[in-house]
Parts: structure tokens; C-alpha cells; sequence
């Protein structure tokens, strides 16, 4: 598994995300900015990175997965 393919697949799902993926063996640390997000609470959003990994998931091959998600507003306040 490979931090580009997790992207890649996030991407894919959520096409205006900004992706940053850390590996630790089997466990994925992501933070995906997208205004996609907009309006959904937390657990929305963490399904919509959910349903892009999916396959990986039920592999086995991706283990854990520790995300933050925001829109790009909640971002640019945090700067």
C-alpha cells in the first residue's frame, strides 16, 4: 500500500480534495481538505473517505485509519 494509491483513491471520490497521507504499516494518517465537506458533520465526512477506501479496507491491507477532515474556510482559519 502506498501513500500515492491512497490519494489517488480519495481523489477519485472526492475530486476537489487536497489529500496528505502518512503510512505506518497497515495504519493510514490522513488529512483531506475539500469543500465537499460543507455542511455534513463528522461522521458524513469520514464516510465519504471511508466509501474511497473501501477495497483496501476490506482487503485487509489497510488496517486503521486516523483522519481529520475539513473545508477549505475551516482550514484557512486554523492558518
Amino acid at each position: 500500500m502506498q501513500a500515492e494509491q491512497i490519494q489517488s483513491l480519495i481523489e477519485n471520490v472526492i475530486a476537489d480534495a487536497d489529500v496528505s497521507v502518512t503510512i505506518d504499516g497497515s495504519h493510514a494518517h490522513l488529512d483531506v481538505v475539500s469543500d465537499a465537506f460543507e455542511g455534513l458533520n463528522a461522521v458524513k465526512r469520514q464516510q465519504l473517505v471511508y466509501g474511497a477506501l473501501q477495497a483496501l479496507i476490506a482487503s485487509g491491507e489497510l488496517h486503521a485509519v486516523h483522519m481529520k477532515t475539513k473545508t477549505r474556510a475551516e482550514q484557512a482559519a486554523k492558518a
